[in-house]
């Protein structure tokens, strides 16, 4: 990606230290639910947005890199801890988490991989009782928290 200012969408860490910005749609956004990628994420599957690396910028800061296997890397954020991608080594694309992105919810999800790995009751998730963030706390603590993450845009 040459010029920032023609980004599509942006995104990056938790603490701010390292941003990414993408000037095309991507090729397909998933979930993956194997075993390596529950492990990775900290969480029940993760979900991607796969990316050509033509379209693709580190745009502050670079993320430090964990060789997950022999075909893959994974990036994240050495200050925060956030994971932010996986790519396959040498290859032409590289898939961004999607909760990495400053706009999460212009990334659905079209297809989910490593099944043999989903958790029975991922499927039910849309069905449990639900609250707001301020339902759970309540509005006095809410009130009292300050946030340390960096905004949804640079």
């Amino acid at each position: 990606m040459t010029d920032a200012s023609k980004s599509v969408l942006t995104g990056g860490c938790q603490c701010g230290a390292v941003r990414f910005a993408i000037s095309a749609t991507p090729n397909r956004v998933s979930i993956c639910h194997c075993r390596m990628c529950q492990k990775a994420s900290g969480a029940p599957f993760a979900s991607f947005a796969d990316i050509n690396r033509t379209d693709f910028a580190w745009t502050k800061g670079e993320p430090a890199a964990f060789q997950s296997s022999t075909i893959a890397m994974r990036d994240f954020c050495a200050a925060c801890g956030t994971p932010l991608s996986f790519r396959r080594i040498d290859g032409p694309r590289i898939e961004i988490m999607t909760g990495a992105f400053d706009r999460p919810d212009r990334l659905v999800p079209t297809r989910q991989y490593g099944t043999e790995s989903r958790l029975g009751w991922v499927v039910g998730i849309s069905n449990l009782p639900s609250q707001t963030t301020q339902q759970n706390y309540g509005p006095e603590k809410m009130a009292t928290i300050v946030s340390h993450q960096h905004p949804d845009h640079d």
